[in-house]
């Protein structure tokens, strides 16, 4: 799991109450003016988008956690083994490799070469689908870019709100100056709360959002690009190392060792094994 989101905010609310200090804690609580700020941003949201978008933000949530989702070695080995079966027995013999596969994405990729598409076309097909995926994976992002700028707005109009109403009811005459510090302070809880809320909250998960899509993106442009090599018919070893130039030099040597250095993808998977025998 990745809890460096939940971290981060848990700190980010630790130091907030550390620098206002316990015994001050009460200064900065105003029931109405977190309901004002917090209750207009997810009103606000909720006008910006439709409900078939805003059903999926549970899930959002999980994804946010979700560490170590794709293993890229284990896909660039499973790509080199499909090239050998491919490079021996034809494209025929995907179907059944195909069929074993969970991802639709990578299935549908296979059937295409088993169906003999042209690369132009099975290109085009599948990068539509990885259009049609960063589309929605920016439409979930966007809800919480858009609470970002909203709730500074709405702890605006509600500093506006105390200000108004603070103005309204000071009398001079009557002693009303006395409070004014009191009720000042009412008024500008409301930006506090904004801020809070899109500098602490919504800003963080939504870049939080756009690291876990740009992972899946080069996971399966990693997956495109290995599916049209197979079709191709490309050599097994230059397809590894085709693929691994996708990866940062860190991560490929990293695989280049897991793999040994003749390439072979069994005698990768038999280092690995040696590998946790002996922890």
């Amino acid at each position: 799991m990745d809890l460096s989101t939940i971290i981060g905010i848990v700190l980010g609310f630790a130091l907030i109450v550390w620098g206002i200090k316990i015994p001050q804690l009460p200064n900065f609580w105003d029931p109405q003016s977190l309901a004002l700020t917090l209750g207009g941003t997810v009103a606000a949201v909720v006008a910006s988008f439709p409900f078939s978008q805003l059903k999926r933000m549970g899930s959002h949530f999980k994804i946010l956690v979700q560490g170590g989702r794709y293993n890229y070695g284990a896909l660039i080995e499973q790509m080199v083994e499909m090239a050998q079966l491919a490079r021996q027995n034809g494209l025929l013999s995907l179907e059944e490799k195909a069929n074993e596969i969970d991802d639709p994405f990578f299935k549908e990729g296979l059937m295409l070469v088993v169906d003999a598409t042209e690369e132009e076309e099975l290109r085009a097909r599948l990068q539509n689908e990885l259009d049609n995926m960063a589309d929605r994976h920016d439409a979930g992002v966007a809800i919480y870019e858009k609470a970002a700028g909203y709730a500074p707005a709405f702890g605006m109009i509600g500093t506006l709100v105390g200000l108004v109403n603070m103005l309204k009811n000071m009398n001079v005459d009557e002693g009303g100056a006395s409070s004014l510090g009191a009720d000042m302070s009412v008024a500008l809880v409301t930006t506090f709360y904004g801020c809070i809320i899109a500098n602490l909250l919504m800003s963080p998960i939504a870049k939080k959002l756009r690291i876990r899509n740009d992972e899946e993106m080069q996971y399966r442009m990693i997956m495109m690009e290995g599916i049209i090599s197979i079709q191709a018919g490309d050599n097994p070893k230059l397809l590894r190392e085709k693929l691994l130039s996708n990866l940062d030099q860190k991560t490929q040597a990293k695989l280049r060792d897991g793999a040994g250095e003749g390439g072979g993808d069994e005698g990768g998977g038999k280092k690995k094994k040696e590998k946790k025998s002996k922890k």
